[in-house]
């Protein structure tokens, strides 16, 4: 579920200097067991970073410490220089957290959910403003007052996102955005992102869909057993056209048995 929180942050994406998201060693424990070792890496504005592990590698333990949901036992999360385990609620005024299904109110319509997160958070976004972050989303016009009951996965997403424009936040956390989405979906998502990115948003997503990391992330890490094993960084092809990460060198360290 998308977080709606008490203001509005006042940062512009693209003004902000240094990583707008950064784990540095940070150690997390669930059940007397560790979850993540030693886990380091850092997001900017406008940039897409793909945290790509199977189950229990610890993807979503990542996330929830960094919207301040777990504690870290060491090491540390900062959002815009804020620490979500100190200061939790102005870290959460500058982020949005997209679950694997958003979850808003089913007898509800998109531009009535949007005004209702909205209204909880102070902030008073026109009808004009509303439909034009729902033309970003590409949330048909047709559907904007009908019931979210009957929304696609893809459908709701594109409602959560236009709530995370809306609030202008800094960062986006991401939980499998792609799981359960038809092709046509996941493309249609993608250029979402790339939207996002190119307004200096700094995107934090985690998945196991390797393909699609590649295709849309600047970077993706390989996170085994709480640990990050590698870290592949969009280059641009021969002929200059659109970076990308070549998915056979992902695959095949994530199918090697040891860290690369």
């Amino acid at each position: 579920m998308m977080t709606a929180q008490d203001a509005t942050p006042d940062k512009n994406p693209a003004l902000i200097a240094g990583p707008a998201l950064k784990v540095s060693n940070l150690h997390v424990s669930r059940n007397g067991r560790e979850v993540l070792s030693d886990l380091s890496f850092s997001v900017a504005s406008g940039e897409v970073f793909a945290l790509l592990g199977g189950n229990g590698a610890g993807k979503s333990t990542t996330l929830l410490t960094c919207i301040g949901l777990l504690p870290p036992s060491r090491g540390d999360v900062f959002v815009l220089g804020t620490s979500p385990s100190q200061d939790p609620e102005v870290v959460r005024r500058s982020l949005a957290y997209l679950s694997e299904t958003a979850t808003l109110y089913e007898h509800l319509s998109a531009r009535e959910n949007l005004r209702y997160f909205l209204d909880l958070a102070g902030n008073n976004a026109s009808a004009a403003a509303i439909d034009e972050a729902l033309d970003t989303v590409g949330l048909q016009p047709e559907a904007r007052d009908q019931r979210t009951g009957s929304f696609s996965k893809g459908m709701r997403q594109k409602v959560a996102i236009a709530l995370a424009i809306l609030r202008e936040t800094p960062v986006l956390l991401l939980d499998e955005p792609t799981s359960g989405l038809d092709p046509v979906a996941v493309e249609e998502f993608n250029q979402l992102l790339n939207t996002l990115r190119n307004r200096g948003v700094a995107v934090l997503m985690v998945t196991h869909d390797l393909f699609g990391a590649c295709e849309v992330a600047t970077r993706v890490g390989l996170l085994r057993d709480g640990r990050l094993v590698a870290s592949f960084s969009a280059t641009e092809d021969r002929n200059g056209g659109r970076a990308h990460i070549d998915v056979d060198t992902v695959r095949r360290a994530f199918s090697a048995p040891e860290a690369v």
